[in-house]
């Protein structure tokens, strides 16, 4: 029997660096988790490398990690970004069927949408993905797939992900140095964790998916099945965390324990007010506070968040019936009532959803990225699929390690 073949995503994030990985099986559309790992980076800010040698020992500590769980080694991976340096625009395509038949072939379909990503951009941007939101057929909008089908006038809109080409090659280049190739092409995290916490009957209705992440905070509104818009919030969850730290005089280290143990989003969720014992930031003398006055310094910063995120849904023609929040901010103790509370809008916890694995990893939305960047190409076929192609170079070192594997 052949050796099965494992898919890895990485995850860049706003500070950390996660890698998951599985096996797919093709027949149920579903994810089996093997192994995971998560290191917080110094050399990654707010989803940009500012450190290449710092990112790179990140990379390689993760994946070296997942690869110890699974006894594999792992060449290739699937690389998921983050960030305000990606950006992300609506535009429109048009073609013309011209032959005597009218029907219209894969490549019209391919036509209509490279036209639409003729759009003006800067030397230094490159586009990453386009992602059809519907196609119309001598304008009878709501067409899916139009493929097979008779007109005249094909047309198409689509939503169109681009990064920063330098950011980009700064990313390349600590992989590579870590050892691994990059799977060509990268993937917007954002759009691959929707794909794993969002159900189809939700993208349907209409949803707004709320990433909350540490430094930045993804927003993707879905309508009639498709992507309406995305958009990287420059503030994130560290911001509580520093208010913590400030207010307590403790490390930021031990400020983000204390949030995640004992935090809560609005004092009046509490039941209780224990105490909580800490050491101060010069890393001797022990502190205390308890659960009321840590709820006073986590929640008009959450306030100012979700109000921030209500100003974006203002922006939007229709509001959503729904949110869903992920990523690791979202496991806040009550965060999915203060949600509802300052956007007045039914608020869910997002889970990553068809995976098999450890309940660890399965029911914790910190991985729900990495995990998301697995599903996005489902299948060993997909790995090897022509139009992708892996970039980077394996250090000696490592095909030493390969030989004697």
């Amino acid at each position: 029997m052949a050796r099965e073949e494992l898919i890895c995503g990485l995850d860049i994030g706003s500070s950390q660096i996660t890698c998951v990985v599985g096996k797919a099986d093709a027949y149920k559309d579903s994810i089996e988790v093997v192994s995971f790992s998560r290191t917080a980076c110094r050399g990654v800010i707010g989803g940009a490398v500012v450190n290449i040698n710092e990112t790179a020992l990140g990379v390689k500590k993760v994946i070296e990690e997942a690869e110890e769980k699974t006894d594999a080694m792992i060449h290739d991976v699937y690389l998921g970004i983050r960030g305000s340096h990606v950006e992300t625009v609506n535009n429109k395509g048009v073609h013309a069927i011209l032959r005597t038949d009218k029907e219209i072939t894969a490549e019209d379909v391919t036509s209509v949408i490279e036209n639409a990503k003729a759009i003006p951009m800067s030397s230094d941007r490159v586009i990453i993905d386009t992602i059809p939101q519907q196609f119309q057929i001598d304008r009878q909008k709501g067409v899916h797939d139009p493929t097979g089908m008779e007109g005249n006038h094909l047309e198409v809109n689509i939503h169109i992900i681009t990064a920063s080409s330098t950011t980009l090659n700064n990313i390349y280049k600590s992989v590579a140095q870590a050892g691994f190739s990059i799977i060509e092409p990268p993937i917007y995290g954002l759009i691959a964790v929707g794909n794993v916490v969002v159900t189809n009957e939700e993208k349907e209705l209409g949803c707004l998916m709320v990433d909350l992440g540490g430094q930045t905070t993804g927003l993707v509104f879905y309508s009639d099945s498709c992507i309406k818009s995305s958009k990287e919030l420059t503030m994130g969850c560290d911001l509580i965390t520093k208010d913590i730290s400030h207010g307590l005089k403790t490390s930021l280290l031990q400020a983000k324990e204390i949030k995640e143990r004992n935090g809560v989003a609005f004092p009046s969720m509490l039941k209780g007010n224990e105490n909580i014992d800490y050491v101060g930031v010069d890393g001797r003398t022990m502190k205390t506070t308890n659960r009321k006055e840590l709820s006073e310094y986590i929640a008009p910063r959450l306030e100012e968040l979700f109000e921030k995120i209500t100003e974006e849904i203002e922006n939007q023609d229709i509001t959503p019936p729904g949110i869903i929040l992920t990523g690791g901010g979202s496991m806040l103790e009550g965060i999915d009532k203060a949600c509802e509370k300052v956007t007045g809008i039914e608020t869910r916890l997002g889970l990553p959803q068809g995976i098999r694995g450890p309940n660890e990893i399965t029911s914790n939305p910190a991985y729900a990225t990495a995990i998301g960047l697995l599903k996005y190409h489902p299948g060993q076929e997909e790995v090897r699929r022509p139009g992708m192609k892996s970039i980077g170079r394996m250090p000696m070192w490592r095909k030493l390690r390969d030989m004697f594997k």
